[in-house]
């Protein structure tokens, strides 16, 4: 070999002479080895002699070395340039040359991936200094990948991300890669979708829309971007809290992702170096496919099914991150985990929700990004479960907890309505109550689009008006929400809204109508399976066939009400024996540490017992 990893080269490089032929290199090793030393010495000096370094290495390139020789070269003065100057054009010119030289030799991909990761965050940062500046005419594929590469150091600043995906969208139009330019929109309106910029979404998925069918090339390209394109609406649907409107778009994305599980990889490769690019591999993909499926399940109503997408998922997940790290993997697993931990709450399974929350708690504790992102999630779910404990003071401190944490809109008022259901049962917190309602008023300028979430509000001031005995207000309230729920399918609400107005005719005695509205609450929380609705249905039709002389249909609904009862305080009572039940206290600070228990395979807490 040539000279193989003689020595540690200038600015980061790692990058030694090579590995070509001795017979090529020889004439060139012994100057270049001492031109090398004498810049490595001067850039390590105290301080660095930058000026001196440079002029070494600038000898290197009028003698006409081997192309590798060449390439390092460039790679090491564009290196110091920027780590060490402010010539950021310089830095830039070698650089590029660097990575341009380094295209034309086989296995050289250490030189050609360091050129262009510094090519990228250079490139990053022009574009954030002056953004109407162009961009060099260097190998166009690196204008693709750095806005890719650098936008997770601008995920906190979403309009400079946009900005940036912009230019990449524009360059990938200008040397005609429909495909890229397709890839740079979506990314682009996957952003503003989570900045709520919904009069520019509608845009601009309409014109990705047409650019992915009007797309012909490989296969599978084309059906990821698809599945890129049809993730974004389902997701919009479902921010939206439009379930039923969602179905035709979930089913589209649903048998997209059984047409890509079909084809092979290398059917077609692409014929345009700009289209090389991949959004995810078809293996994430069909986990993201399943677990949006999940988020529909859950919103609807359909629990079990919910249920049944979860385990498909987790599966899935088990298998790849046997072989792939990516974060993403683990960010899945924690929005699976979410939803399903909320299904098991209503489905009264609270032990086995609390211990899917310490599992969340654990994925939270090997990565701070993921615990930054979903902290405030993570203390929803334990003010939820506190809520299913009858534990209302540390649901409050749980929910006031996530309301510090969170700047998402549609999770800040997914809060405050369950924080407003802990003072309506508290009974005494009016000042509070009145406090919240106020600002979830879905009559006047609700804070969110969520139809979804509007019809929640219209209950929580249904249920609050019935606990103060205002009947007719409270059925005003309740019939919106049926009226909201039943025109999306929400399912849960319905059976909620249901069993409500069921219970205020009664106390009204008008039992035959009470009975119209219990009967189906019951059917509707039976499918779901909703424990809790299930429950006050039976005490409420227990009392109704008490009221009406049916003593066999009493005796039957008294003993439905005896089993659920029985089912719930068991599940109660083993939640609450748990070591994970001391999280409830949890309200500050990263996860507890959690330790193996001596008497079984459950998991301690050890900083709160």
């Amino acid at each position: 070999s040539e000279a193989g990893e003689a020595r540690q080269s200038p600015g980061r490089a790692g990058a030694e002479p090579g590995a070509a032929g001795a017979s090529r290199a020889g004439p060139y090793l012994s100057w270049y080895l001492a031109l090398l030393g004498l810049a490595e010495h001067f850039r390590t000096s105290s301080p660095p002699k930058v000026r001196l370094c440079v002029h070494c290495l600038q000898a290197v390139l009028p003698r006409k070395p081997p192309a590798r020789m060449e390439a390092r070269t460039h790679l090491q003065l564009g290196s110091v340039l920027y780590h060490h100057t402010r010539n950021g054009d310089q830095a830039r010119g070698h650089l590029e040359k660097a990575w341009l030289i380094s295209q034309q030799i086989p296995q050289f991909e250490d030189v050609k991936f360091e050129a262009a990761s510094l090519l990228s965050e250079l490139y990053c940062q022009e574009v954030r200094e002056t953004p109407k500046t162009p961009l060099s005419n260097a190998g166009f594929s690196w204008h693709f990948l750095f806005p890719f590469q650098q936008l997770h150091t601008l995920e906190k600043d979403l309009v400079s991300a946009c900005d940036l995906l912009g230019v990449g969208a524009e360059y990938a139009r200008v040397v005609g890669s429909e495909y890229t330019r397709a890839l740079f929109l979506l990314s682009k309106g996957m952003l503003l979708l989570m900045e709520r910029k919904l009069q520019e979404v509608h845009p601009l998925l309409t014109l990705c829309g047409q650019i992915v069918e009007n797309w012909q090339g490989n296969p599978i390209q084309k059906e990821s971007l698809r599945v890129f394109f049809l993730v974004l609406q389902v997701t919009h649907y479902l921010d939206a809290g439009q379930v039923k409107s969602v179905k035709p778009c979930l089913k589209q994305l649903q048998q997209c992702i059984q047409t890509i599980s079909t084809l092979h990889d290398d059917e077609i490769l692409p014929s345009n170096p700009a289209d090389l690019f991949h959004w995810l591999p078809k293996e994430h993909m069909c986990v993201l496919v399943y677990l949006v499926t999940v988020m529909h399940s859950m919103q609807a109503g359909y629990l079990e099914k919910a249920q049944k997408y979860t385990d498909k998922a987790l599966m899935q997940l088990e298998k790849l991150k046997m072989l792939d790290c990516s974060p993403i993997l683990s960010s899945f697993q924690v929005i699976l985990l979410e939803h399903i931990i909320m299904c098991r709450l209503v489905t009264g399974h609270k032990a086995t929700a609390l211990q899917e929350i310490s599992q969340v708690c654990q994925l939270c504790q090997q990565s701070p990004r993921l615990f930054s992102n979903h902290a405030a999630q993570l203390h929803t779910l334990l003010g939820l479960y506190c809520i299913s404990v009858n534990c209302m003071d540390n649901a409050e401190a749980q929910f006031t907890t996530a309301l510090r944490l969170t700047t998402h809109q549609e999770l800040w008022a997914f809060i405050v309505t369950n924080l407003a259901s802990v003072y309506i049962r508290e009974g005494n917190r009016h000042q509070e109550l009145y406090s919240l309602l106020e600002r979830i008023n879905p009559d006047h300028n609700f804070p969110v689009s969520s139809h979804c979430l509007r019809a929640a509000a219209f209950y929580i001031r249904g249920l609050f008006s019935f606990f103060q005995g205002r009947y007719n207000e409270a059925k005003r309230f309740l019939r919106e929400t049926l009226k909201m729920s039943n025109a999306e399918d929400l399912n849960r609400l319905t059976a909620c809204s249901l069993v409500l107005l069921g219970h205020i005719f009664y106390v009204l005695g008008n039992h035959r109508e009470s009975n119209n509205m219990v009967v189906p609450a019951m059917q509707l929380a039976s499918k779901i399976p909703d424990m809790s609705v299930q429950l006050w249905s039976s005490a409420l039709l227990r009392d109704l066939n008490k009221a009406c002389g049916n003593a066999m249909d009493a005796h039957e609904a008294a003993q439905m009400h005896q089993n659920f009862s029985q089912q719930l305080l068991q599940d109660h009572i083993e939640a609450c024996s748990l070591p994970e039940h001391n999280l409830i206290t949890w309200t500050d600070g990263p996860p507890p540490v959690q330790f193996q228990a001596q008497n079984g395979p459950t998991t301690s807490l050890a900083s709160l017992l």
